[in-house]
């Protein structure tokens, strides 16, 4: 397949959003409580999402028919992910959360063999594979480490499990709105039920943030949550969910090479090999496959 124009800047824009927001968010939690610094970047992002519905001229209103459907689909794309990262990042460095996240593709595709009913063609495979390898090269040097964080590198783990099943869901929704809208409403569930928690378990520990927990909030709000989560949902519903999952493998790449940038985290030569293959991984989704002389597509 390949990408519209519209779909490739969404995806470079993504990538590097999301990809530095991993040292940034980093950086913010060592120096603010983490529920509530998710809490408050969720908010501020919010007016953006708002205001870009009205510009727009796009709906608010979910018919109350496709309430539970969106509940569902809020817990699993959003609440378990945006919750999880913010508590297990200030255990794990920053490059190697960011490769246990995204090991998404990969629970991706067996949530698709296994629930959904795919097939995967022998080049998807491959690229699942590439990506698949790519994490365990990431991972080669911290496996130590993780190991002596057990229950925040689990805990990743299953927040990519159960982002790849609302990604699979997403893909999958009748929903007759645009995607904005279920952003919009996803966004507000999720940081009530954040600010919630941030109330109950970090309210001894609330002040006003410094310098740094002032940035990478603001970072958050306006290119994370104004920006960057929904146009993943945008890609997420147009783009097969194998591309849309393994477009995005570039992200743990330079989530690691920014924390060795930003946070001084040690970078080895099996950094560059994962690069290559992650661009490997992207590339067998998002090449354009060959075409047969009946005109079949081939690869």
């Amino acid at each position: 397949m390949t990408l519209a124009p519209r779909q490739l800047a969404l995806l470079v824009g993504l990538t590097l959003a999301w990809g530095i927001n991993w040292p940034v968010m980093k950086l913010g939690v060592t120096h603010y409580p983490p529920l509530t610094f998710r809490a408050i970047s969720m908010v501020l992002g919010l007016p953006l999402l708002a205001a870009a519905l009205w510009l727009q001229k796009l709906p608010f209103a979910v018919p109350r028919a496709h309430w539970r459907e969106l509940a569902l689909l809020t817990v699993t794309n959003m609440f378990v992910w945006h919750l999880v990262v913010v508590l297990a990042i200030p255990h794990l460095s920053s490059g190697r959360a960011a490769i246990l996240g995204y090991t998404m593709p990969v629970f991706s595709a067996l949530w698709g063999l296994l629930v959904f009913g795919d097939r995967l063609r022998a080049r998807q495979a491959l690229g699942v594979a590439a990506a698949a390898l790519g994490v365990v090269l990431l991972l080669w040097h911290e496996f130590a480490r993780v190991a002596g964080a057990p229950v925040a590198a689990s805990a990743m783990l299953l927040a990519a499990a159960v982002w790849a099943l609302g990604t699979r869901q997403l893909r999958a929704t009748t929903i007759p709105l645009p995607t904005l809208t279920l952003s919009f409403w996803m966004t507000l569930a999720t940081a009530v039920a954040v600010c919630a928690a941030a109330a109950l378990f970090e309210r001894a520990q609330w002040h006003w943030p410094n310098a740094p927990a002032r940035a990478a909030i603001a970072f958050n709000a306006l290119l994370v949550f104004g920006f960057a989560q929904v146009a993943w949902l945008v890609l997420a519903r147009s783009l097969p969910p194998i591309a849309s999952t393994l477009s995005v493998m570039m992200i743990p790449v330079l989530g690691t090479v920014g924390g060795a940038l930003a946070l001084g985290e040690a970078l080895h030569w099996q950094d560059a090999a994962a690069a290559a293959l992650m661009v490997a991984a992207i590339a067998s989704v998002l090449w354009p496959a060959r075409t047969s002389a009946a005109g079949a597509p081939r690869g």
